[in-house]
């Protein structure tokens, strides 16, 4: 007897991101590469769609290098003319011809997707990827990973003035979560933001940004011998972006105050530490910050950019690491703090999200500290200078969390799992 067997058409998903690090590039984030490796993984077609456009390099990529070919998911890149900084009218002007030709790029392969999953911001782009799902009749996923207009606020917050002139931001996102079947938040606050514009419930997950812990190890382990720390000095180490939002000002206050006035710093009087603040990363910011460091004596050092590698050594050979932002920062759970708690370290937190300052208190990893208060920031530099075995308790708390909430390799399932149920 002749058995018969049909075998099933695997789904193919578009996975949509004006922002991710490919091929042999050394900046950027992880998230939607890594997403789309597991989702592979697991059955699925992939199509990686992103832009022409390097957001971090500020290039255009040669999109016809090997690195970006005979990957386990196809990569389609659109393209995008680009724009040197952040926050400008070129990047919006941008972000919008990218929305159109991602909208001729649709039309073009209707039919060929299943399921389109998509960050915001940019939120025209997730607007075309909205409306598009919604016209052929197939699943759309919002990832959630920053809020556009809120976060521009910290620019630019003129009475009015703003309202108009980010009428269009709020305008695209309210067409999102109005049409998204399902929500991704990379926090509980950004999971939840798509019940402020629609009435109708929404499955939704809240999935870190996170890190691959093993990639971070790795790193970590091949450089830090390289890192030449005193034995009597004491690191407290920033990594990230030096702009608007990072209150990096506050954190120097604190070391020259702590250099220029503490009594007491470290284990015991008879062994003393001196503190260095170690600043890695770059950013519009950063000559003002390098000044300021200059006029207090300040024992703060400026590393630049360092890559992923580099970056985890560091922090692990840390003693602290800060997540630093300023009382009016919208940002809830940032990329960094994956890669804070899996150094093992303490962590100070001054950023103001009630979620995060919650986790900090309950997990029991760290410090709240308020932001933009260098005394009492100080206070708590020195007290954990003061105190090794609290931050040895600490740092082990913060890397169970890593482990069981940050690496992506596990806690990006969520993500496949709300994916299999809308299919």
């Amino acid at each position: 007897m002749n058995t018969q067997i049909r075998e099933t058409k695997k789904a193919r998903i578009a996975v949509v991101t004006m922002g991710v690090k490919l091929g042999d590039e050394v900046r950027g984030y992880t998230r939607f590469r890594a997403l789309s490796e597991l989702l592979v993984k697991q059955g699925f077609e992939v199509d990686l769609i992103t832009s022409s456009f390097q957001h971090w390099d500020k290039a255009h990529r040669d999109t016809s290098l090997a690195c970006y070919q005979n990957l386990p998911y196809k990569i389609v890149f659109i393209d995008e003319p680009g724009y040197q900084k952040n926050l400008d009218l070129s990047r919006i002007r941008s972000h919008r011809q990218a929305a159109k030709n991602l909208r001729a790029y649709f039309e073009a392969h209707t039919g060929r997707y299943q399921l389109i999953y998509a960050e915001i911001p940019p939120n025209d782009v997730a607007r075309v990827c909205a409306e598009f799902a919604n016209e052929v009749g197939i699943p759309f996923v919002a990832d959630v990973n920053d809020l556009w207009p809120e976060a521009m606020r910290m620019v630019v917050d003129i009475p009015i003035v703003s309202d108009i002139a980010f009428y269009p931001f709020a305008r695209d996102a309210r067409v999102v979560y109005q049409l998204l079947s399902g929500a991704v938040g990379t926090s509980e606050e950004y999971a939840a933001r798509p019940e402020k514009d629609r009435e109708e419930p929404y499955p939704h997950a809240v999935v870190y940004v996170g890190n691959n812990l093993a990639t971070f190890d790795s790193g970590a382990a091949r450089y830090l011998p390289e890192i030449d720390k005193p034995a009597d000095e004491f690191w407290v180490t920033y990594a990230g972006t030096l702009g608007a939002s990072y209150d990096l000002a506050t954190l120097i206050r604190a070391a020259a105050q702590i250099e220029h006035e503490a009594t007491s710093f470290g284990r015991n009087a008879k062994s003393p530490l001196k503190l260095r603040i170690k600043i890695l990363g770059d950013g519009p910011d950063k000559e003002s910050l390098e000044a300021l460091t200059q006029q207090l004596n300040a024992p703060v050092d400026f590393l630049g950019y360092q890559d992923y590698d580099h970056m985890a050594a560091y922090l692990c050979a840390s003693d602290v690491t800060i997540n630093s932002l300023v009382k009016s920062a919208v940002q809830s759970i940032v990329t960094k703090i994956g890669d804070y708690l899996a150094s093992a370290h303490p962590l100070i937190n001054t950023g103001s999200s009630p979620e995060f300052r919650a986790k900090v208190a309950t997990d029991g990893f760290g410090f709240n500290v308020e932001a933009e208060d260098a005394d009492a920031l100080a206070e708590v530099i020195i007290e954990l200078a003061n105190n090794p075995s609290m931050c040895k308790i600490m740092g082990t708390k913060g890397r169970v969390i890593a482990e069981t909430e940050f690496d992506q390799a596990h806690s990006y399932q969520k993500i496949v799992d709300l994916i299999r149920t809308l299919l």
